[in-house]
């Protein structure tokens, strides 16, 4: 059965000595910079700098967050398409990665890859996938490594709720529960896939439940509230590093914009009065008010996070734009993997 992960007496505590109060600063910063990030991606887009297919993150950054700042270093993190966030949340720099959506040398996947192929296997980043549902058998993979060499790191792998009606998404499920993997799933269910809704295309719209058919624990969590992703994330991390298998995480979010660059804001799918209620639960505006409820946070320490913010952002850019494109001869390397000496 599914559980609902609500903010706990514990959570709604007013005061510093509340759970994780002292991350509450660094995460505001994260998920800011992931904000800003995608705003200033945008633009560049619409400016033609940025070319092929491009998906924001904007409005989903509590995910994001909560979730990787749970996980050790050395933890996988395997996500899709839309892993901007993801990659900067992980430790990618915003130099690198915006290198790479501008296809640059300095990218971090050499500018080969683009939006939708971020890596860096230094920080455990094990790429975003385009082809829907393909990375979830990967991310379950890399659970399997991590058991089969008896460490005790797991592997969280991000995909939308379509990928849920994906066959992949079923074998590697059943796989890891079978095999007692060390790994967590997020479904990161923003109520689309593309245009269609969630309920179009699901016959069961609470999608934790499918855990069930596993034998897995499925919890479904607020994504907009980065302390509730957090703690459920936290949860499924000691669930796995204790060899007690997988966990389904069914996280509800909303992204504020079009599928891609390609699709408006609110496309012929999306009511403007849906959007606007979205913006009630802004992830970034609920963490600031926890913290100024917490007198954690006042105007000025905004204001200055903000300009911090900005300055990466717009020093990636330059960055980026900078940058020289790859040499012709790239296109042979990094086709196999090298033999082994």
């Amino acid at each position: 059965m599914a559980t609902t992960t609500a903010p706990t007496s514990r959570s709604r505590r007013r005061g510093p000595d509340a759970p994780f109060a002292e991350h509450y600063r660094e995460w505001l910063r994260s998920m800011l910079l992931i904000r800003r990030f995608e705003e200033k991606v945008g633009e560049a887009y619409s400016l033609g700098q940025i070319g092929g297919f491009c998906h924001l993150y904007i409005g989903q950054e509590a995910v994001a967050v909560g979730t990787i700042s749970a996980l050790r270093p050395d933890d996988y993190v395997v996500s899709a398409y839309r892993e901007h966030g993801q990659a900067l949340a992980r430790g990618l720099s915003a130099r690198s990665v915006m290198a790479e959506l501008f296809g640059k040398a300095t990218g971090c996947s050499k500018g080969k890859g683009g939006s939708m192929h971020l890596f860096d296997a230094s920080l455990h980043f094990m790429g975003g996938h385009g082809i829907v549902g393909s990375q979830i058998p990967l991310g379950a993979g890399f659970a399997f490594a991590a058991k089969y060499r008896q460490t005790d790191q797991v592997s969280i792998t991000y995909f939308g709720e379509a990928a849920a009606n994906i066959g992949s998404f079923h074998e590697g499920l059943n796989l890891a529960a079978l095999w007692n993997l060390p790994a967590i799933f997020v479904i990161e269910n923003n109520g689309y896939g593309m245009g269609t809704a969630v309920q179009r295309a699901a016959a069961i719209t609470d999608l934790s439940l499918r855990a069930a058919s596993y034998g897995i624990p499925g919890i479904e969590v607020d994504g907009q509230d980065v302390v509730a992703v957090r703690e459920a994330t936290e949860a499924a991390v000691a669930r796995a590093r204790a060899g007690d298998g997988p966990s389904l995480l069914e996280i509800r979010t909303f992204r504020y914009v079009g599928h891609s660059m390609s699709d408006a804001a609110s496309g012929t799918y999306r009511t403007k009065e849906e959007l606007d209620l979205s913006r009630l639960r802004d992830p970034i505006i609920l963490l600031e008010t926890r913290m100024r409820d917490m007198s954690l946070l006042d105007d000025a320490q905004l204001a200055a996070l903000e300009a911090e913010v900005q300055a990466v952002v717009a020093d990636a850019l330059q960055f980026a734009q900078d940058s020289p494109e790859p040499e012709p001869g790239e296109l042979w390397t990094d086709v196999y993997a090298p033999e082994a000496s």
